[in-house]
């Protein structure tokens, strides 16, 4: 149970990290992951370059992330 709890906690805060955990979505997972460092940092440059882009960014970001972490716990919870 702890594993599913750690698995949604980092699927939230990098996405594709909580697949490789539970051993699930390897491919997807390690691709999610590499695409979500690459949007932060294309974020993080967007709170300087275009300030007022920054928070619907952040808003549409969070969203993502916490349909990762749902998705994880729910499949994972389903997987038992």
């Amino acid at each position: 149970m702890t594993r599913l709890y750690i698995a949604t906690a980092a699927n939230f805060f990098f996405p594709g990290l909580g697949w490789l955990i539970l051993g699930q979505k390897r491919a997807l997972g390690l691709l999610w992951l590499l695409g979500m460092i690459a949007l932060t940092f294309v974020e993080t440059s967007l709170k300087v370059a275009a300030p007022d882009l920054y928070w619907p960014m952040f808003g549409a970001v969070f969203a993502i992330n916490t349909a990762f972490a749902i998705d994880t716990y729910l499949t994972a919870r389903g997987a038992r």
